[in-house]
């Protein structure tokens, strides 16, 4: 599994850059994303996806442990649905490669 140092080498190796000026970019990317969920706002990179905010409506669960009934507040959460070049190159990864 690659973790975030991964992804810095990784961004430092192929775009030329230091880890710490990778680092950076890294940082502002996840931050730009972030806040722009915050703000309820659809952000769509090409050749990755895009990230969309969902609501869940308040219900009623159970305690899987005691069984007895709580409640379950409303919430929003993050959806990340991946495009389509994304979906090609897991789909079939000889051909991801060769875009690059």
């Amino acid at each position: 599994m690659a973790g975030k140092g991964d992804v810095i080498t990784a961004i430092a190796e192929q775009a030329g850059i230091s880890k710490k000026e990778a680092a950076a970019a890294f940082d502002a990317f996840v931050g730009y994303i972030s806040e722009s969920c915050t703000r309820g706002e659809r952000c769509a990179i090409p050749g990755l996806g895009s990230f969309s905010i969902s609501s869940r409506k308040a219900r009623e669960g159970r305690n899987p442990r005691t069984n007895e009934k709580i409640k379950i507040p409303a919430s929003k959460n993050v959806r990340f649905k991946a495009g389509k070049d994304l979906r090609d190159s897991v789909n079939n990864p000889k051909r991801g490669k060769a875009r690059r």
